[in-house]
């Protein structure tokens, strides 16, 4: 076959196919062609480059930094939000609309899914959730203690009960305060068989969901009685804190903080969150943005969901550990 006759061939088939919509088993009975010709003939037109395809991304959707984050940090995933301002509450909610779907589109039956209690972010995901159909034999492990003040302790309980609900799985709490007052007093507690029993469910997570805290705690946290005190909190950034995943405090370079303070948290260790096999951090804004490249540098995190302005932030040049610490204020867990 001469040159000439091949290409008209493949444009044919090509034009079938893409133009056309015919399947290739329609192209192959209407060319007398083998299914395997049409399919070499189909791979040829992309090398010919006579069929070049391109994917046009809608306004609001942001691959190309997705993608970024995803090389520039070590991802497997990243996903990066439209958000119409940086106010805290307009951030957490539009996070977690989109942290909702996240998770609705990927879970599967006999996922055993960690989440953190006190994180308005993740809260506002589960209010977004939609009930997932066709999955089942899930569990949902709270990873960070709920126990505090009744009125905000609720929201703990709610957020992880809920969450069971939407995936149809089956609920375990960790009674117990997520920051108590020394290690002695967290050592008894881990005495306790359901505390013990909880803890020794977060070597079974498949999925971690987190939210991450400036030094500074969230309004929910601080509501809720776990929290350290003005003093911890100082002596966390004049160590080189920049913030926490649930409670664990870490410096700009990603680094877990060598702080007693570690010794009064109930709830998931890092060095367990990074073994998770998608560990999500959901969080953004403007007072974050340190400690969530902490958080992605020290690799606690494997998957990414933040805003627009958070993710150029951390992709710029110019913004360097060195400097996170100007990031302290605000912010919240």
């Amino acid at each position: 076959m001469a040159r000439i006759d091949e290409l008209r061939q493949v444009t044919k088939v090509a034009r079938l196919y893409y133009e056309g919509g015919l399947k290739q088993p329609e192209i192959a009975a209407r060319l007398n062609l083998s299914q395997p010709k049409v399919s070499r003939l189909l791979k040829q037109a992309l090398d010919e480059g006579i069929v070049m395809i391109s994917v046009r991304a809608p306004s609001g959707v942001h691959p190309d930094l997705e993608e970024r984050l995803v090389l520039a940090f070590g991802l497997r995933d990243a996903l990066v939000v439209d958000v119409s301002g940086d106010e805290e509450e307009r951030v957490a909610r539009e996070l977690g609309s989109a942290a909702a779907y996240y998770l609705e589109s990927t879970v599967r039956s006999g996922e055993v899914i960690g989440i953190s209690s006190w994180s308005a972010t993740l809260l506002a995901m589960v209010e977004a959730m939609h009930p997932v159909a066709n999955v089942r034999d899930t569990r949902v492990i709270q990873i960070l203690g709920g126990v505090g003040d009744p009125a905000a302790a609720g929201h703990a309980t709610h957020l992880i009960r809920r969450l069971a609900q939407l995936v149809h799985g089956e609920a375990a709490f960790l009674p117990a305060p997520g920051a108590v007052g020394s290690a002695e007093a967290r050592r008894i507690l881990l005495e306790d068989p359901f505390v013990r029993e909880a803890v020794s469910t977060f070597s079974q997570l498949t999925v971690a969901l987190v939210g991450i805290g400036a030094v500074e705690p969230s309004g929910l946290l601080a509501r809720s009685g776990n929290v350290f005190s003005p003093e911890d909190r100082a002596a966390i950034a004049a160590a080189g804190g920049v913030g926490d995943i649930a409670l664990r405090f870490v410096g700009a370079d990603g680094a877990p903080l060598a702080s007693p303070l570690n010794d009064r948290v109930i709830g998931i260790e890092l060095d367990q969150l990074r073994r998770v096999g998608r560990s999500v951090g959901v969080a953004g804004g403007p007072r974050k943005t340190a400690a969530i490249r902490g958080a992605l540098v020290g690799g606690w995190i494997n998957c990414l969901i933040t805003d627009l302005q958070t993710a150029e932030r951390l992709l710029a040049p110019t913004d360097r550990p060195r400097d996170a610490a100007n990031e302290l204020v605000g912010g919240g867990t």
